[in-house]
């Protein structure tokens, strides 16, 4: 067995801020998107939630954290309110949302997989879980206000790649009975920083190799 991060006060505490921003971001999309206020209240909570929801019901974690914690529940709620009145400000803050998105990217890959391995299922597949639990939601967000998901697009810096370094880390030190509170932490810091240094430096995913095609995306 290994040692919890955080006490359940403070994972709590971080589960909500990770929820909140990521709501953030659903919230501003729809406001994009012209949606109503019912419309920004569905992308918020499912930006913010979905990732989890998903996690929770392949491993049987049921009812979902999310039905059994008011607070995961309302929290997206205050996000709508605040971008419904003030999303003109809210854009403005833009890099500072960035930056709680990486934070909430890394203890949400971190979490999810440590979860996911705490139901019994294999490491590979609690890394897989660990990385649906951080871009899940965004993924249904992007499918309901009808995008191609960032996560498919390559004109989009890197946001799963740092998530997949995250729940790895974490899948190998549970191998090698290395997942202590410093290695748990360090898996976290590194999806952190290397979604912030993608967002810095415009990282991006490579495309097939000697691609020819005159075919716009856009096509």
């Amino acid at each position: 067995m290994y040692e919890q991060l955080f006490s359940p006060t403070v994972q709590h505490t971080l589960d909500l801020i990770g929820i909140f921003v990521f709501a953030i971001s659903g919230a501003l999309l729809a406001v994009r998107k012209n949606f109503d206020v019912f419309g920004i209240a569905v992308l918020a909570e499912v930006t913010a939630l979905g990732g989890g929801l998903f996690r929770d019901l392949v491993i049987g974690a049921v009812p979902p954290a999310a039905f059994t914690d008011l607070g995961y529940f309302i929290t997206p709620l205050f996000a709508t309110l605040l971008v419904f009145f003030l999303h003109p400000h809210v854009e403005r803050l833009q890099t500072g949302v960035n930056i709680f998105d990486a934070a909430g990217l890394g203890l949400f890959c971190v979490a999810g997989t440590t979860k996911a391995y705490d139901y019994g299922l294999g490491l590979t597949a609690s890394a897989c879980l660990g990385l649906a639990t951080a871009v899940g939601g965004g993924v249904l967000r992007d499918v309901l206000a009808n995008e191609v998901p960032s996560l498919l697009r390559w004109d989009r810096d890197l946001y799963a790649v740092p998530a997949i370094v995250g729940a790895t880390m974490v899948a190998l030190c549970i191998r090698y009975d290395a997942l202590t509170s410093f290695t748990t932490g360090l898996a976290v810091v590194t999806a952190f920083v290397l979604r912030l240094l993608a967002l810095r430096f415009h990282w991006r995913a490579p495309r097939a190799w000697n691609r020819r095609s005159t075919v716009t995306e856009g096509d």
